[in-house]
């Protein structure tokens, strides 16, 4: 990876090439991005804001990858999964019918009532 100049506090920093989905081919400074490891399945991905767009881009990054962006000084932060992913889930699936009743639902004056005594266990 290309090395720029540096920055201001003296510190070298990665010229690092990327690319937006709507803006095409980006230089970046490692500072603009920040590789991103999910705990539970090591899932690895890279995200940046477009300079050009403002719109944060997120991509997939292998092993290799990851590797060179914190070796050029890349941001790295760890997620979880969602909770809800472990969670049981009983029941029907919700379909297209469902959310149209429950938007009518919504426009009666007691909907919250109706909602709670349909919920009680």
């Amino acid at each position: 990876m290309p090395m720029d100049e540096g920055d201001n506090t003296g510190r070298t920093m990665a010229l690092i090439r990327a690319a937006c989905s709507d803006c095409g081919d980006l230089e970046l400074h490692s500072q603009d991005l920040t590789v991103r490891v999910c705990i539970q399945n090591r899932s690895s991905s890279y995200r940046f804001r477009c300079p050009m767009c403002d719109m944060i881009e997120v991509r997939s990054a292998e092993d290799h990858v990851v590797n060179a962006l914190l070796a050029a000084g890349v941001r790295y932060t760890q997620w979880n999964l969602p909770a809800e992913l472990a969670e049981a889930h009983v029941g029907e699936a919700i379909t297209h019918d469902d959310v149209l009743d429950f938007h009518d639902l919504l426009t009666t004056k007691d909907w919250f009532g109706t909602l709670a005594s349909m919920t009680r266990r």
